[in-house]
């Protein structure tokens, strides 16, 4: 596995040290960085309050990435509205009910089915002016405002060497999950400036990539 989020909050393997079994890998820790995404809308917004948390359940470790991401938010003092949707005619609906919600930013939680969906959301965040945080460098790319997490493209090659090892007659098994060491911060300036989002010089200034 080259991007699993949680593989033993998920019950996939035994630990990351001995995975057990005839899977390894390497993992994103998306539950773990949870909470550094909304201190990241925090320093981005000071005054915020209220928070949309957009969820599709296809992916096994949604449960964990929410429980991570409401503690962080009793640590920071935001109330957290929870979207969860089913296909892409609940997306529309959901970004409505943000609004009326008064949510002032939103955290898109990882899912294979809201990546697909990935430019609708981005359009629907920029038309109705909200401040998203993502987890993929991808949602930023397609026009999104800002993400934060492990670098998939070095994951996916860190990977191929456990590739490599296996075909070569290692057993997955006593091959310890690689965590990621390479994290970004990427930030689309172009989606600041259609949604009138100012960029704070200190969160500025630690992107691994701006986008004018």
């Amino acid at each position: 596995m080259g991007t699993a989020s949680d593989p033993v909050g998920t019950g996939l393997v035994a630990s990351l040290a001995r995975p057990g079994g005839n899977i390894t890998g390497s993992t994103l820790i998306n539950p773990d960085l949870s909470g550094k995404r909304l201190e990241l809308l925090k320093e981005t917004i000071p005054k915020l309050k209220h928070v949309a948390v957009l969820i599709h359940h296809d992916n096994p470790a949604t449960t964990l990435m929410l429980k991570e991401t409401e503690t962080a938010a009793q640590s920071l003092g935001l109330q957290l509205q929870i979207l969860e949707v089913r296909g892409s005619n609940e997306l529309e609906n959901a970004f409505g009910v943000a609004k009326k919600g008064r949510a002032e930013a939103m955290n898109v939680l990882s899912s294979a089915f809201l990546q697909i969906e990935r430019k609708k959301i981005v359009e629907l965040a920029s038309k109705g002016q909200i401040t998203a945080m993502y987890v993929d460098r991808q949602f930023v790319e397609s026009g999104g405002l800002m993400s934060y997490g492990a670098n998939i493209a070095d994951q996916f090659r860190r990977a191929a060497t456990y590739v490599d090892k296996i075909l070569k007659g290692a057993k997955p098994a006593d091959l310890p999950i690689e965590q990621p060491t390479k994290f970004e911060l990427i930030i689309n300036l172009k989606a600041a400036k259609q949604i009138g989002q100012t960029i704070p010089p200190n969160v500025l200034v630690r992107a691994d990539r701006v986008i004018k």
